[in-house]
């Protein structure tokens, strides 16, 4: 199973080594792979241009048969363990790749959203998209943890 992230946008600045590590470390447990996508639309300030068009970027990269999960704040919370389990599972059984979408500044195109098959929030507030891409880095790469037993995770879910 391929565990791909498609992102809208560069991480630069200081947290590039972060998220530089952590989808390092994903990989020692993952067939991953981040995909980064061009922010904007070409000159249009529109909000609704700008997703349009990163929607279609995204979705041009989207492996044929992936399950489609956004990550957004609307979604479902999960526990860290509960990602674990079900990547665990998906793997073990065959499931096919999986690809998680982070939108850009504007966030996910309304359209890119209903077609995903599961949203996932990685918390209720709203956080730059470097920063969702951090953060979801480190979770893949504490899955892989959890699923192994090492010590990493010290959290009870």
């Amino acid at each position: 199973m391929k565990v791909l992230l498609l992102v809208v946008g560069r991480v630069r600045g200081e947290l590039a080594d972060a998220v530089a590590t952590y989808e390092g470390r994903a990989r020692h447990y993952w067939k991953f792979e981040c995909v980064e996508v061009g922010a904007g639309a070409g000159g249009s300030e529109d909000p609704t241009a700008v997703m349009a068009a990163e929607a279609e970027r995204l979705r041009a990269r989207i492996p044929s048969g992936a399950e489609v999960v956004a990550i957004t704040r609307e979604g479902r919370p999960w526990s860290s363990r509960k990602l674990a389990d079900w990547l665990g599972e998906r793997a073990l059984h065959g499931l096919g790749d999986v690809a998680f979408v982070i939108g850009g500044a504007h966030g996910i195109d309304p359209e890119l959203l209903r077609s995903a098959s599961r949203r996932l929030s990685l918390s209720a507030m709203t956080f730059p998209h470097e920063m969702a891409r951090l953060m979801f880095a480190e979770q893949l790469y504490r899955a892989g943890t959890i699923l192994r037993g090492e010590p990493y995770h010290k959290g009870r879910d």
